[in-house]
Formats: structure tokens, C-alpha cells, sequence
């Protein structure tokens, strides 16, 4: 049985680099595509590819060519009717000698768009690339801290992919540079006492000879140790050291309030959903490590996992504070504020139980706000109601980090979340 292994970079995709290049160097109009293709697709769909039409004269390229003048010498296959010398006339009309000039028609093809198709994944990051939590900081190091690989020296045992070749050679010349040396000056000394017995060497003379004799064997036995020292040895081996060390980590949750009382009909239902659907999307996709809280109210607030907070169908009356209360509760129980980034967001239509309101802005101003990075506040509905009013007070007092926008129709679900989850500094 034969087995192949594709070993090249690109795989069997070998357009990756171009591809990249492409995206890279057409972001703008990808961009601004990808926005457009927003308007004809459900917010539950945005988990798959799309083709995108870019116009042809965004993605057109320089050209270079000969200019009007001179003279050329060039060869028309199939010419039966020109000779060399003769002069060729214009089109008429100035065009390049098409049929029909530069007229328009009513039939054929004309310069279509140009069509990309984007993968999931380059969909997404196109999507998502401009939007951020606000005022996401490193809080103190965790239980379980995060590590981070440094670059450590070197060390004498380790992996042999992390063997260095250069400082392994350099250390194993300096080794026998160093057991060498004496031999090697004792081995000069007695190559000069033999050049001059031999040079005054006497015939007869069997001292002399003798004396010859000891010092080629002390030259010989030199040379056999010489040779005996190792060229490499493991002591000289040096491997590249990389420590983990613990780092700082940007922990975060987001709390997600959404109104299920009897005045959210399904329309502002399926709104807020629509909103909290692309929250969790944004979430999940550019923060690895985040928690997400699911709280549902009417008169009674409740915690539920993700799969109750976008499919249970209960109702009943309003009371909002009941929520910010069990808010506030899972903070001071499971996210510290010294430990965690803390993020809000709500969706109601407004309508609340009249003396409640004045509560819920107490309960943010006095509880929640101080402990969070930011909240965003989403009414479903646009007549302005006693919960709309009590927030516009609480707005113009708390600055940047609370906000407040409107949503009334589908297509005003992604305008709005740009603008609440943009980077600091970017366009919405």
C-alpha cells in the first residue's frame, strides 16, 4: 500500500497566496460588498459564505502600451489584402473597429461585475473586523493564568528540533582548541628538537640516534591524542530554551437582559432575538475566552442557557428591575469587578411597570454602571415610553459607557450594532 503526502505549502489550493492578495488589496470594496449583502439575508444566516459583486473599474489595473506616433513594424495573421508600405485608415467613428461602434444594444452581453465568492470564515472576519468591546482591559492574573512561551537562552539537553548548529560548532571548536593546546605546543617543541638532532647528527653516533628515536615516538604518541580528541561531543550540544510565563488575562462577560413580558409581541420579539443572535455571533467568534449570562424577564427575571433564551415563548406582565436585580447578584457572586471586564445588554420595548423605571435607572447609576465596562441598552419600539425617558437621564449623566439606540424594522439591527460595538476611532 502506497501512501502520498502532500507536503507543499499551499496544499492542493495553490491560489492562496493570490487569494490573500486580493482580499488584501481590495478590502475597501469587499468591505463595502459584504455591508450591502447584509440587506438580503437573515441575521441567522450569517454563518455561511457569500458571493460578492464588485464593480469591474474597482478592480481594474494599470495597463502599460505603446502611445500614438513612430512607426512600428508589426505582423496581422491573416492579412490577404495589405502589402509592407501601405497605410491602414481608422475605424470610423474613432472606436477600436468593433461591430457596432460605440452604440448601445439590445441584445448580447455586456462588462458584468466582478464575482468573488467569500468562505465562511473570510465573511465573518470582514464582518466582524471593525467592532470591539469598549474598554476591554488585562485584569490581575487568574487561578488559572494564561502562559505565553519567551525565548530563555540556551541549555545542554533538549529537543533535537531545538538544536542550534552554530553555538553547538562554535562550543565544540573551543573544546579542542582548549584540550589541544598543550599537546599541540609540546608537539611544535619536539618537531623543532628533531629537525636540529637530525641536522647535527653524527654518523656513529648511537646516543643521538636513540634520542632520535624517543622523540619520534613522543611525537607520534602527541599525534595519536590529538587525533583522539572528539570533533564533536555531547557536551558541546546547545539547544534553543523557551519558560512560560504567566501574563495578564482580559476576562469577560456579557450579560444579555431581554424582555419577554406580554407587550413584546413576536415582531419586537424576533427583533431583540435578531439582536442578541449577531451579539453572540461577535462574541463567540472574536473572544475565546468570554462568558455569556442569558437572562430573561417579565414580571420574574431568570437565568437560562443559550438554547431558552432564544426559543422559550413565556409572557406576563413587566417589571425590568427584576432583572438588573439578578443582574447585579450573579456580579457580586461570580464576576468580580477587579477580575472581569464586565459588559450589558438589554432589549425592551419600553413598556414597564410606571413606578419600576425610576428603579431600574437607580439600580444602573448606583450598582451596575460602576461595576460594568460598558452597557447598551436596544428599544425594540419607537414610541418613547417611561423606561426611554429614565435612561435619557441616565445617559446624559454616565458618559461613554452607557448607551442607548432604537430598532424598529430588521434592516436597522446591524446600523445599530456597528454603532454600539465599533472600535474606538472607526467609522460606523
Amino acid at each position: 500500500m502506497q501512501q502520498i503526502i502532500d507536503r507543499r505549502l499551499a496544499g492542493k489550493n495553490k491560489s492562496i497566496g493570490n487569494r490573500e492578495r486580493f482580499l488584501r488589496r481590495y478590502k475597501g470594496q469587499i468591505r463595502e460588498a459584504v455591508r450591502r449583502s447584509i440587506d438580503g439575508r437573515g441575521i441567522r444566516d450569517l454563518e455561511r459564505g457569500e458571493e460578492i459583486r464588485i464593480p469591474k473599474k474597482d478592480v481594474s489595473e494599470p495597463v502599460f502600451h505603446h502611445g500614438s506616433g513612430g512607426k512600428r513594424e508589426m505582423v496581422h495573421p491573416g492579412n490577404q489584402e495589405y502589402l509592407a508600405g501601405d497605410r491602414i485608415k481608422r475605424p470610423p467613428g474613432g472606436g477600436g473597429g468593433g461591430k457596432g461602434g460605440g452604440q448601445a444594444s439590445d441584445s448580447g452581453e455586456g462588462d458584468d461585475d466582478f464575482v468573488f465568492s467569500l468562505s465562511k470564515e473570510e465573511f465573518m472576519q470582514v464582518f466582524f473586523e471593525d467592532l470591539a468591546l469598549p474598554h476591554l482591559i488585562r485584569t490581575q492574573l487568574a487561578e488559572t493564568p494564561e502562559w505565553k512561551s519567551h525565548r530563555a537562552g540556551y541549555v545542554s539537553a533538549g529537543n533535537p528540533s531545538n538544536l542550534h548548529v552554530v553555538r553547538s560548532m562554535r562550543g565544540a571548536l573551543g573544546r579542542r582548541i582548549a584540550l589541544g593546546m598543550e599537546s599541540r605546543r609540546e608537539l611544535r617543541r619536539l618537531e623543532a628538537l628533531l629537525v636540529e638532532l637530525k641536522r647535527d647528527l653524527k654518523p656513529g653516533d648511537a646516543v643521538a640516534l636513540q634520542l632520535i628515536a624517543d622523540t619520534e615516538a613522543s611525537i607520534s604518541a602527541l599525534r595519536h591524542r590529538l587525533g583522539a580528541i572528539p570533533f564533536l561531543d555531547p557536551l558541546d550540544l546547545r539547544f534553543r530554551n523557551r519558560v512560560r510565563v504567566p501574563v495578564p488575562t482580559s476576562k469577560a462577560v456579557m450579560f444579555c437582559l431581554m424582555d419577554v413580558s406580554g407587550s413584546m409581541d413576536e415582531g419586537r420579539k424576533e427583533l431583540s432575538k435578531r439582536f442578541f443572535i449577531l451579539l453572540y455571533l461577535f462574541l463567540t467568534r472574536h473572544y475565546e475566552k468570554i462568558d455569556i449570562v442569558f437572562i430573561r424577564h417579565h414580571t420574574q427575571a431568570q437565568e437560562v442557557d443559550e438554547q431558552g433564551f432564544f426559543h422559550s415563548t413565556e409572557t406576563g406582565g413587566t417589571v425590568v428591575s427584576s432583572a438588573l436585580v439578578l443582574m447585579e447578584e450573579i456580579i457580586r457572586a461570580r464576576y468580580p469587578s477587579d477580575q472581569w471586564n464586565i459588559y450589558g445588554a438589554q432589549a425592551s420595548d419600553g413598556d414597564n411597570w410606571h413606578h419600576d423605571s425610576g428603579r431600574c435607572r437607580e439600580l444602573l447609576e448606583q450598582k451596575i454602571l460602576p461595576l460594568c465596562r460598558y452597557y447598551a441598552y436596544v428599544q425594540v419600539a419607537e414610541p418613547e415610553q417611561n423606561l426611554w425617558e429614565e435612561y435619557c437621564r441616565l445617559a446624559e449623566a454616565s458618559g461613554p459607557h452607557f448607551a442607548m439606540r432604537k430598532v424598529t424594522e430588521a434592516g436597522q439591527i446591524y446600523p445599530v450594532f456597528r454603532d454600539l460595538f465599533k472600535k474606538e476611532g472607526a467609522s460606523a
